[in-house]
């Protein structure tokens, strides 16, 4: 693909009109979300309440802390087509950093008001929704943090299935982050939502192969 033709397609996935940025360019097919690790807190703890209202956990009166984002996209195939009915699995640090995980040791508090995880699908037109907090940035050690992020996994029969994390633009930590720098810059922004005009609300596409028949 072209130097010209990839800012084309970056710029119209910002935008959120991804299959305006499939037309008329068959390498677009290979721009694929990339790729990462599923990290070591996945939640292993049931919990009833997985809906895509991260902020608020049933049974309980109190709301999340930190600031509350919505982030909202839709999922399409490599082709462009959009992916109705695919299986998003969500999990995230809290605002403090903290994950709602057993083997999170960290001394940052646990927020009981925050649901933490979420397994959500995507609807017509590939649409997906949900509603959390900003992650907080947790140590890796004494000298360095990872920076604030959100874990995905994507599923669908007939589709090959993604573990992803999505990034937030402009975070200072960003530029310091192992895994974030490792990619491209083409892949940090497949992997980086994007700012609208509503404060605190972000668009994320996610890009899955098909697996042919």
């Amino acid at each position: 693909m072209s130097h010209h033709s990839r800012r084309h397609f970056i710029k119209n996935l910002a935008a959120g009109t991804l299959a305006g940025a499939f037309a008329g360019t068959v390498q677009a097919q290979t721009l694929l979300t990339p790729r990462e690790m599923e990290g070591p807190y996945y939640p292993i703890t049931p919990q009833k309440d997985q809906d895509a209202d991260l902020t608020r956990v049933a049974g309980k009166s109190g709301v999340a802390q930190g600031t509350h984002i919505e982030i909202a996209g839709q999922i399409f195939d490599h082709e462009g087509n959009t992916v109705e009915d695919v299986t998003l699995d969500l999990w995230q640090a809290n605002t403090f950093g903290k994950y709602h995980h057993p083997h999170d040791n960290s001394d940052a508090p646990v927020d009981e008001h925050f649901q933490a995880w979420a397994i959500i699908q995507s609807g017509k037109q590939g649409r997906f929704r949900f509603k959390t907090v900003f992650p907080g940035a947790y140590p890796l050690n004494a000298a360095s943090q990872r920076t604030p992020h959100i874990h995905l996994k994507a599923a669908k029969l007939g589709y090959d299935s993604l573990l992803t994390q999505l990034y937030f633009p402009d975070h200072p930590l960003n530029q310091k982050d192992g895994l974030f720098m490792r990619k491209s810059a083409q892949e940090q922004a497949l992997m980086t939502v994007r700012r609208t005009e509503r404060e605190n609300h972000y668009l994320y596409n996610l890009i899955l192969q098909k697996i042919p028949l």
